[in-house]
C-alpha cells in the first residue's frame, strides 16, 4: 500500500509557508484539504506534536472506549490490522502486525492471521501470537479490566463454559481461552461463535493489541502500557500531561501505516472544548484529539480568511435519532409510533443543533460513512398522515408520554422543538432532562428503568465502533441484542422479520451483496417506525498553525496522529 509519506510527493496545493506573528511557519492550505487529501504535506522529521484532549478514560488499550484516545493509541498499540492512513480511505483496513487481512475458509467462522517478522515490544522482546491472545484475554476479566469494548466476549466465549480472563486462568501460561489457537509464534487462529465477515474490524480495535504477560499490571496497566508502536509512554502527569517519546525498538520496515515524524508527542488532557479551541487558535496546540470540532462559541472567528483555510468540515457518522420503546404504551402500537415519525420537522431539529454547519438532516438509519449510496428523501412533516395514524392506533385525539433527553443544551433544544411538533396533533410529550453521566448507562440503557419511568420517546445519539453496516445496525435493531445492562436497542425492537434479515445480511461475504442485504434491513426497520432518524452530526476540525500531514481519520473523527508532523 501507499503510505502518506509516499503520497506527499504526489500532492500539491495543500500547504505552504507563511510566517505567523510569532515567526512560526503557518498553514496556507485550503478548507477541507485534509478530508480527501493531505493538509500541509511535509516529510520533515523532528519537533514536538502538541495535542489537546478532554478526559482520557484510560491509556490501557483494553480499557479505553473513547475514539479520540484510540487515535492516540495508534502511536503505541499496534494491532493485527488497522485503519489506513491513505487520505480519503481511512475507513478501510490494512495489515499492521499481520502480513495480510486474515484468511477465513468458512465464510467468517474461522480466521487465521500470520504475524510479521521483526516486530518487537519496547522491551526488545519479539511480539508473538501468544501476546496477541493474552491481550484479547484481558477483556474477559470484567472484574479487573473495566470500560473497553466487549465484542470478543460475544464472538469468542463459550456460554456453556465462560472464560474468566487470564487473572483467574489456572493454565501454566494463562492462555486458556479455547477459541484462540497459537500453534506457533507467528500464527493465531480464532474460532468464532458465529460467522462474522466484519471480524477484522474487531481486530483493529486497540483492545485487540498485544500485551506482554510479564509486564501486565492488571487494573494499573494504563500507567505504563508496553509499546508495540513507534512511540512509548514516558510520563503521565496531571499538570504536565502525557508525554510519548520514540520507541527505539520500532522498525519502520514493518510498518507501512505510521510515518512517526515528531521526536515526541505531548497531550494536555482534561480541557474543555472552548479551552481546546483557544489552544489551537493561539498556536499552543497542533490538533484536538476529541473529534468534537470547534465549539459554537468559536465558530464566529472562523469567518477570518486565514482561519477558514485551516478548517476541515466532516460528517461524523454520529446519528441523532428518536427511539420509541415498544415496551411502553402506546408505543407498543406501530401506528402510534408512525404518528410520531410523520410529524417530526427535521429542519427544526437542524436549527436547534446550530444549523447546517453542525448537522445534516437525515431520515435514514444509514450514516454517510457507510459504503453504498442511499438517497435520503428528506420528508417534510405530514400532519394529515400523523392524524390518520393516531386514528389507526385508537388515539384520535393524541396521547401523553414522557420524552427522555440528556440534560445538555443542544439535546434539550432538539427535544423542545420536537415536542412542539407533536403538540400539533395532540401528542403531549413531557420533556424530561436527565443526568448525561448516567443517561445511557442506567436511564435509557436499562429496559426496566425505561418501563418504570414510562419513557415513550428517547433521544439518543448513536455511532458505531467501526464503519460497517453490521456494527451500526445490529446493536440498534437486532432483538437478540436487547440486554438488561448496557442495552443499545433503545426501541426494544424485536421483530422476527428484521431479525431474519439481519441473519441473512451477516452471512453474506461478498461486500456488494452484503451492502444490498443491509439496505433491506434498513427498509424493514423503517416500516416499524421504531426509530426516527433526525440528523447526522457535523463538525469543523481546526488544524493548528504548525500541523503538517493533516489527514482526517474518519473512524476517529480527528486528524490521524500516526502520520501527523509539525513545522
Amino acid at each position: 500500500m501507499l503510505s502518506v509519506v509516499a503520497l506527499l510527493a504526489l500532492l500539491a496545493g495543500c500547504g505552504g509557508g507563511n510566517s505567523g506573528a510569532a515567526g512560526v511557519p503557518t498553514q496556507a492550505g485550503e478548507a477541507n484539504s485534509g478530508v480527501a487529501g493531505v493538509r500541509a504535506p511535509s516529510d520533515t522529521p523532528g519537533g514536538t506534536l502538541r495535542l489537546v484532549a478532554g478526559e482520557i478514560d484510560s491509556l490501557d488499550p483494553q480499557r479505553s472506549y473513547v475514539p479520540g484516545v484510540w487515535n492516540l493509541m495508534r502511536l503505541y498499540a499496534r494491532t493485527l490490522v488497522t485503519y489506513s492512513s491513505v487520505p480519503g480511505r481511512t475507513g478501510e483496513l490494512v495489515p499492521d502486525l499481520a502480513t495480510d487481512m486474515g484468511t477465513t475458509p468458512d465464510g467468517g467462522r474461522t480466521w487465521t492471521f500470520t504475524l510479521k517478522e521483526g516486530v518487537r515490544f519496547e522491551t526488545g522482546r519479539p511480539i508473538t501470537s501468544r501476546d496477541v491472545k493474552y491481550g484479547i484475554e484481558r477483556s474477559f476479566a470484567s472484574d479487573v479490566i473495566v470500560g473497553g469494548p466487549t465484542y470478543v466476549l460475544d464472538l469468542l466465549d463459550d456460554p456453556e463454559n465462560p472464560y474468566a480472563g487470564p487473572y483467574q486462568d489456572e493454565s501454566a501460561d494463562r492462555l486458556g481461552l479455547a477459541s484462540v489457537a497459537t500453534p506457533d509464534d507467528r500464527t493465531i487462529t480464532f474460532t468464532l461463535t458465529t460467522p462474522t465477515p466484519d471480524f477484522p474490524f474487531v481486530m483493529a480495535l486497540p483492545s485487540s493489541s498485544p500485551v506482554p504477560a510479564e509486564n501486565d499490571l492488571g487494573a494499573g496497566y494504563g500507567t505504563h502500557p508496553v509499546s508495540s508502536g513507534p512511540y512509548m509512554v514516558a510520563s503521565v502527569d496531571a499538570q504536565a500531561g502525557i508525554t510519548l517519546v520514540r520507541n527505539p525498538q520500532w522498525d519502520p520496515a514493518t510498518d507501512e501505516v505510521r510515518s512517526a515524524l515528531p521526536d515526541q508527542v505531548v497531550v494536555r488532557s482534561g480541557l474543555s472544548g472552548v479551552a481546546r479551541d483557544q489552544a489551537l487558535l493561539a498556536g499552543s496546540a497542533d490538533a484536538d484529539l476529541s473529534g468534537t470540532g470547534v465549539q459554537q462559541a468559536t465558530t464566529s472567528r472562523l469567518e477570518d480568511e486565514a482561519l477558514a483555510g485551516r478548517i476541515d468540515d466532516v460528517t461524523t457518522g454520529a446519528l441523532r435519532l428518536l427511539a420509541l420503546p415498544s415496551s411502553v404504551a402506546p408505543m407498543d402500537n406501530p401506528a402510534c409510533r408512525a404518528a410520531v415519525a410523520a410529524v417530526v420537522d427535521r429542519a427544526g431539529v437542524q436549527e436547534a443543533l446550530g444549523g447546517p454547519e453542525n448537522a445534516v438532516r437525515s431520515s435514514l438509519l444509514w450514516p454517510r460513512s457507510l459504503a453504498g449510496d442511499l438517497e435520503d428523501p428528506d420528508p417534510q412533516p405530514d400532519l394529515e398522515a400523523a392524524r390518520a395514524s393516531l386514528a389507526a392506533c385508537g388515539q384520535p385525539n393524541g396521547f401523553s408520554t414522557v420524552f427522555a433527553v440528556p440534560d445538555a443544551p443542544s439535546s434539550v433544544a432538539v427535544a423542545t422543538s420536537i415536542a412542539a411538533d407533536l403538540a400539533q396533533v395532540g401528542i403531549q410529550a413531557e420533556v424530561r432532562p436527565l443526568d448525561p453521566a448516567t443517561y445511557y448507562a442506567t436511564d435509557v440503557g436499562n429496559p426496566e428503568a425505561v418501563n418504570a419511568a414510562g419513557f415513550g420517546i428517547v433521544l439518543a445519539t448513536w455511532t458505531a465502533d467501526f464503519p460497517t453496516s453490521a456494527s451500526f445496525l445490529v446493536p440498534l435493531v437486532d432483538g437478540r441484542s436487547i440486554r438488561q445492562v448496557g442495552n443499545t436497542n433503545y426501541a426494544r425492537l424485536d421483530d422476527p422479520g428484521v431479525n431474519g434479515l439481519v441473519d441473512a445480511a451477516r452471512a453474506v461475504a461478498d461486500p456488494a451483496a452484503a451492502g444490498e442485504a443491509w439496505r433491506q434491513v434498513v427498509a424493514a426497520v423503517q416500516t416499524t417506525s421504531a426509530y426516527v432518524p433526525l440528523a447526522e452530526n457535523r463538525v469543523q476540525l481546526l488544524a493548528g498553525q504548525r500541523l503538517r500531514n493533516g489527514v482526517v481519520m474518519q473512524p476517529y473523527g480527528g486528524y490521524d496522529v500516526a502520520t501527523a508532523g509539525v513545522s
